[in-house]
């Protein structure tokens, strides 16, 4: 397991990283904000990162990908935590195109997948209920009716589903909460009668909705899989979000490290850079070091995706701990950074405001810190 870049892999971060310092700097995500953009993002950038292969990275060829991996997926997402750039590509591309890929059936991949990847169409997956994420957790029922299913509940915090063209829902057909057993997958569009899309208020000012279906009718060909066994695939579909998601916080920090650590260079008190006094040196190493143990775990994480000879359980148990180091890691030197900067830290007039914003936001992404602790160790325990 390689824990550092390709060749390829490298090219392509480092395409991104010019592109997006040119096109999508954190001054454009402070835009976003000020302007109140409904779907959270710019629609030309995101056309420009489709036609730049973005999208088609995870997929293998058959379905119209580019086979590049996670790994190359990683690439590019530590240089959107770099930048702040705000897109459906996790949302969309990671999280609903691999439910698609993964679970549906070939009708249904020649139905979404290219218009996915041209980002004609958008898909935002709906899975949590409560502000704590917990894929078994799921309650909203899908009863049968005739040919189809009748879908009622609701979702909370469904990343990018202002706009969206339609949703991956996770719906209980049987058992109970908790429960993995019994999850089914349907794709559920977004002008079907009954559903009922909100815009929610987050700390990072990204689009994130409510969902609410009532009695949403939907016929057969809406269920992903096999009914009842859709667990395994949600759960592997969120895998791959959750190494992406830790590469964007990686991204995230290494920035907010860097400018920290320019800025201890270049405030000056009691006549001196204030990066010479040792206790600042000090943190800004103890800072270094839980960077680079962060890098080596989210780049494990993403390695194992790629990797077909880990089985499913250690592919999500590192998945966990690339999730679970990149947050706290991100946790520690959002709150050093702050804290080094002085007043100016908390004021909106640096951009280390916008930074922990989103950082404090993707951490409870797809599990905070408590939740990937405990998927670790009961699935350490399942395999021992």
């Amino acid at each position: 397991m390689s824990l550092v870049y390709s060749e390829e892999q490298q090219l392509l971060a480092d395409t991104a990283a010019e592109f997006l310092m040119a096109k999508s700097p954190a001054t454009a995500q402070r835009k976003l904000r000020d302007e109140g953009a409904a779907v959270g993002f710019d629609a030309a950038l995101w056309r420009e990162m489709v036609d730049m292969g973005w999208s088609a990275i995870p997929f293998p060829e058959a379905l119209g990908g580019l086979e590049f991996g996670c790994k190359g997926l990683g690439a590019v997402f530590e240089q959107i935590g770099r930048n702040l750039s705000a897109s459906p590509l996790l949302s969309s591309i990671v999280l609903a195109g691999s439910v698609i890929e993964l679970a549906g059936s070939e009708a249904q991949q020649a139905e979404w997948m290219a218009a996915l990847i041209g980002g004609d169409k958008r898909i935002a997956l709906a899975v949590d209920e409560t502000p704590r994420h917990d894929p078994a957790a799921v309650a909203l029922r899908a009863e049968r009716a005739g040919d189809g299913y009748v879908l009622t509940g609701a979702k909370a915090f469904v990343a990018d589903g202002v706009g969206a063209d339609a949703f991956s829902v996770a719906a209980r057909t049987d058992g109970q909460p908790g429960e993995q057993g019994g999850i089914s997958l349907f794709i559920v569009a977004a002008d079907a009668p009954g559903v009922q899309v909100s815009p929610m208020k987050t700390l990072d000012s990204r689009n994130h909705a409510t969902l609410v279906l009532n009695e949403v009718r939907v016929g057969a060909a809406a269920l992903l899989g096999a009914e009842g066994e859709g667990f395994a695939a949600l759960d592997a579909a969120l895998d791959r979000g959750r190494v992406c998601l830790a590469a964007e916080l990686l991204g995230a920090t290494q920035s907010l490290f860097d400018t920290t650590v320019e800025y201890l260079k270049t405030r000056v008190q009691f006549d001196v850079p204030i990066g010479s006094f040792q206790a600042l040196q000090h943190r800004a190493a103890w800072c270094y070091a839980h960077l680079q143990l962060a890098r080596s775990a989210v780049m494990a994480g993403l390695a194992a995706m790629d990797d077909p000879a880990l089985d499913a359980a250690a592919r999500a148990r590192t998945a966990s701990l690339a999730k679970w180091k990149a947050g706290d890691a991100a946790h520690r030197i959002s709150r050093e950074a702050v804290q080094m900067h002085g007043g100016m830290g908390v004021t909106d007039e640096l951009d280390v405001g916008l930074f922990l914003k989103r950082i404090r936001v993707a951490q409870a992404s797809l599990g905070d810190g408590d939740f990937h602790v405990q998927r670790y160790g009961d699935l350490s325990l399942v395999e021992a």
